[in-house]
């Protein structure tokens, strides 16, 4: 296991909810009914985003291509979230 740590946002939503996107992971982008439901969606949405570009051979972000171990495909995500409130 490899362990990535990203970092995310997380804001309300007008019509309730909370929303989580990455600028170190474009494409992350995960809605939740509660903080913690958003941040779980975005967490599982990562590592499947990251596993993706590994399978397809893309390039990967740079933030994230500097954390990985080249030698492991499986990765653990641990992701730290600052809120504003």
């Amino acid at each position: 296991m490899t362990n990535i740590v990203i970092d995310i946002k997380i804001e309300p939503l007008e019509e309730g909810g909370f929303l989580a996107l990455s600028d170190d992971l474009p494409g992350l982008l995960a809605e939740g009914r509660t903080y913690y439901e958003a941040q779980e969606i975005a967490q599982d949405v990562a590592r499947k985003l990251i596993e993706s570009y590994i399978e397809h051979n893309d390039p990967l972000p740079e933030k994230i291509k500097s954390q990985i171990d080249r030698k492991s495909k499986k990765m653990k995500l641990r992701i730290p979230v600052a809120v504003s409130l």
